[in-house]
């Protein structure tokens, strides 16, 4: 397990489709503070609130990176892996198929883990600095989301392990999941409300839930329904995840 998961380690520091969205979205999220102190030619960090742009623009941008853009990493990471033969050698290699997945989710997962948090991390400290950290977020909110947003990010890219190691082509890994996710969360809804089960499903669904973690004020009750719903969600689709590859044709 060790020797698999160092591989998969240097697998995603090698793998340039990552780096490529990690140096975007840096980009994106540093380009953005820009737009608002330099208006119209002129620096100006007046009335810039640092708590309310982190709370609406990163975390309320931050929900379409983490849904979407590890999309792109499960095709190049995982399910390019089928054309070029590397599955079919890590499996004749004597490792189980349950140690082979695991250890391709746990490192799949900590890429999307770290996508998801460039944006809210990088405009946050750039607005920080150029607003003289004017009306900072409250230290235990902002570890509190980011904290969230790592259990969140990790429960999607399980989501995207699962059909990454499904289909055999990088670029129908892609679509799928793009499409996926901009849809599920809005017919789950649809039918949460005409049916009371998939409106209990959707109640405690990590789509539903991970839009409410940057709400400011979080019972005990509702805190302890955030933190479970994303690792029970990474546990069980962990699980049929390792299932579905141990029945997986490989050629």
């Amino acid at each position: 397990m060790d020797n698999l998961l160092k591989f998969e380690f240097f697998k995603l520091r090698k793998d340039r489709s990552f780096w490529t969205l990690v140096y975007g979205l840096i980009a994106s999220a540093a380009f953005y503070p820009m737009l608002i102190f330099f208006n119209d030619g002129t620096f100006s960090s007046e009335l810039v609130s640092v708590k309310e742009l982190y709370t609406y623009t990163a975390l309320g941008g931050n929900n379409y990176i983490v849904r979407l853009v590890p999309c792109i990493l499960a095709g190049f990471f995982i399910s390019s892996e089928y054309s070029i033969g590397t599955m079919k050698s890590m499996t004749a290699s004597g490792n189980s198929r349950f140690r082979i997945f695991s250890s391709k989710l746990l490192v799949f997962s900590m890429g999307a883990a770290i996508i998801s948090l460039i944006f809210p991390i990088v405009i946050t400290g750039i607005t920080a600095i150029f607003s003289g950290f004017n009306d900072m977020p409250e230290l235990s909110y902002f570890v509190r989301t980011i904290g969230l947003t790592i259990l969140y990010a990790s429960a999607f890219a399980a989501i995207m392990a699962l059909a990454a190691i499904i289909f055999t082509d990088s670029g129908k890994t892609i679509g799928f999941l793009i499409l996926f996710f901009i849809l599920f969360d809005s017919i789950l809804y649809a039918l949460s409300q005409k049916f009371s089960l998939f409106e209990t499903i959707f109640d405690y669904s990590v789509f539903k839930l991970f839009l409410d973690i940057s709400k400011p004020n979080i019972g005990n009750g509702e805190f302890l329904k955030l933190l479970l719903v994303p690792v029970m969600t990474f546990i069980v689709i962990g699980i049929i995840g390792s299932f579905v590859f141990q029945r997986k044709e490989i050629k």
